[in-house]
């Protein structure tokens, strides 16, 4: 699998430690930044691996900043794109089975590096169940296409 990852300087240590774990299950990453704990804006990193995985140049997608809402509410800013803040095995499990989420999101704040391993794990592993749960993604693509400009 194809793997976008980014991060503000506020998530730079936790997107490097998934990085390394997505590795060594034998992922292809590709890494849109930051680099460093020097500051930047949040936004740019999310549209960034938002559009990898609209395009379909990676598979998923990997965000983190401090909390982790910034940069998925950037991140779902994208048509097409479904960003979840995940704090625990559940919603790494159920954003996937019910929301088809194809972004998962850390607050560098609040998850360990072994959690954040473990959950996109659980994450990319998770097959959506689709049945009645399309009906509900179909209206929020729906409401997508009311609102481009």
């Amino acid at each position: 699998m194809k793997i976008s990852l980014g991060s503000d300087h506020g998530g730079v240590d936790l997107k490097n430690a998934v990085l390394q774990v997505l590795k060594d299950m034998g992922h292809e990453a590709i890494d849109r930044g930051t680099y460093d704990h020097q500051r930047v804006d949040y936004p740019d990193y999310g549209k960034a691996v938002a559009e990898d995985v609209a395009k379909g140049e990676a598979d998923f997608g990997v965000l983190v900043c401090t909390t982790g809402i910034g940069i998925s509410i950037s991140a779902n800013k994208v048509r097409g794109i479904r960003a979840a803040v995940v704090s625990n095995e559940d919603g790494a499990e159920f954003s996937r089975r019910h929301n088809n989420a194809n972004i998962i999101c850390f607050g560098q704040k609040y998850q360990t590096a072994y959690e954040a391993a473990k959950f996109t794990r659980i994450f990319l592993e998770t097959p959506y169940d689709g049945g009645r749960h399309q009906i509900r993604l179909d209206k929020i693509s729906a409401i997508e296409l009311e609102n481009e400009r």
